[in-house]
């Protein structure tokens, strides 16, 4: 009953390798960074051997914490969508292109009339947009086509990772999935796909399905990180997915909501279905798939208010814009400032104030901002249920359910209580899990998640009073991408 499982997490600034007992008890973490190249606008880039050195760091800081006899199995969740190049010894042949990366805006619109938007939507589970690898590997095929030539494969940081632990080139598919190369329908290569973005037959890695056995864990890798040779590290998932299930999100009836930076929300489907109001993703155990709404700019607006309002603190501004009514006395805000992805797909589209007077202060901003994201969720969420029905929990994590306020706005606008997970963790607990169904502590993903998950920490009630304010501003915010559109779209050609 000593032995553990590590989950690791390999996110946009960081990895960390944290130790897992079977009851989902986080035992020891460690956590490494590394950094974030913009060597051009709308390029952003990280050397893969920085992942590599840090993933090694972390894991010889458990190692030396708790033992690494008593680890049984590794699993890998990571930033999805990022991706570099490799040559036949595993060296990056290109610093690794991160899903923030917007270079490839051209090549979404040539691919989309090439090979028709709906199809590659249809395809791959993914309307276009440059947040998928298939369209920036299309960049490279065009600007620099003999590195591309030279590579022996493409590989998500989960290959990078499987690659440098056990010398197997594969992923899994819930890890390959977000690049926009797999058919979603199968859960293989789509043909097509690659050999639009300009790939080689054998340059993508062998896919297993989340929770296989990817290999076991060289001699060589295993005495420089102080774990025992041929552990097994258990194909994980994107770090999405693996965030939903490590909240106890693995089925029917449950939904997640992590209200970061961005704000992201997924709903489980028992079967393919693909629209412009999601993205479909394979699901983290393996069995299903999960429908997922992205929100780029979430809990970053308000540190955007604090700085520009020349505030002292995000908790004053929330203090007193509780003491604003409903409807942030006539504002409404579109919180794009970076963008929209669900479900109108625009990079032009930015965000919008709507209804400033000279009485409005900036608490009555703050609030608007607030109501703008729960509005937004809000009618992501519906159309989510469309398919898969109304679900009967909601999870809620990351740094936005720290704020009463939002959480407040947010319960009442989506007319539902919020579940808040107490979990910080929640990604590298999804990969966890996964690990710990692969060696047989528990039947399935799912019994992983039943046993290792924690209860919510507290729930959120809608407050009733509110409701009709909030359904008015929803009919109101409804139209509000469609009225200003168009001069999105001017403004950034001007």
């Amino acid at each position: 009953m000593d032995d553990v499982v590590i989950g690791i997490d390999a996110s946009t600034t960081a990895v960390k390798a944290i130790a897992f007992a079977r009851d989902g008890t986080e035992l020891f973490q460690a956590r490494e960074t590394y950094p974030l190249s913009n060597p051009a606008p709308g390029h952003f880039e990280q050397d893969a051997e920085h992942w590599w050195t840090a993933l090694q760091t972390a894991l010889k800081q458990v190692a030396n914490a708790i033992d690494g006899s008593r680890v049984k199995a590794i699993s890998i969740a990571h930033q999805r969508e990022s991706f570099t190049l490799i040559d036949g010894a595993g060296k990056p042949l290109i610093p690794a292109i991160l899903w923030l990366d917007e270079r490839a805006r051209r090549q979404v619109a040539r691919l989309s009339q090439e090979l028709g938007r709906e199809v590659i939507r249809d395809w791959s589970g993914k309307p276009p947009d440059p947040t998928p690898a298939l369209y920036a590997v299309a960049w490279l095929t065009e600007h620099r086509p003999q590195v591309l030539t030279e590579a022996a494969a493409l590989v998500d940081v989960h290959a990078f990772f499987v690659h440098r632990l056990t010398g197997r080139l594969v992923t899994s598919t819930a890890s390959a999935d977000p690049l926009g190369l797999l058919d979603i329908a199968h859960s293989t290569w789509h043909p097509k796909l690659a050999e639009a973005a300009g790939l080689r037959a054998g340059q993508l890695p062998d896919l297993v399905a989340p929770g296989a056995i990817c290999g076991e864990l060289s001699e060589s890798i295993a005495a420089a990180t102080g774990f025992m040779p041929g552990t097994p590290v258990v194909a994980g998932a994107g770090d999405g997915q693996a965030m939903g299930l490590g909240m106890g999100v693995y089925g029917p009836g449950k939904s997640y909501l992590s209200l970061g930076s961005g704000v992201v929300s997924g709903n489980y489907s028992a079967t393919v279905t693909t629209s412009d109001a999601f993205r479909t993703l394979v699901s983290p155990t393996g069995s299903g798939f999960m429908l997922e709404t992205v929100l780029r700019s979430g809990m970053q607006l308000v540190d955007w208010i604090v700085r520009t309002t020349g505030s002292s603190s995000a908790a004053g501004l929330e203090k007193a814009a509780k003491d604003v009514a409903p409807g942030s006395d006539g504002l409404l805000v579109m919180p794009y400032w970076a963008g929209v992805m669900s479900p109108y797909w625009d990079g032009a589209a930015r965000g919008a104030i709507i209804g400033l007077s000279l009485d409005h202060e900036p608490k009555h901003l703050f609030r608007a901002v607030l109501e703008g994201i729960a509005l937004e969720q809000s009618i992501a969420t519906d159309a989510m249920e469309e398919q898969t029905g109304k679900a009967g929990a909601m999870i809620a994590a990351g740094g936005g359910t720290n704020s009463t306020l939002l959480m407040q706005i947010m319960a009442s606008v989506l007319d539902r209580p919020l579940f808040v997970s107490p979990v910080n963790e929640a990604a590298a607990l999804g990969a966890a899990m996964l690990a710990a169904s692969a060696i047989g502590w528990f039947a399935s993903p799912e019994d992983a998640a039943r046993a290792m998950a924690a209860e919510p920490a507290r729930q959120v009630d809608p407050i009733e009073a509110l409701a009709p304010t909030y359904r008015a501003r929803k009919a109101i915010y409804r139209d509000l991408y469609h009225a200003t559109r168009d001069i999105h779209t001017r403004l950034s050609e001007a």
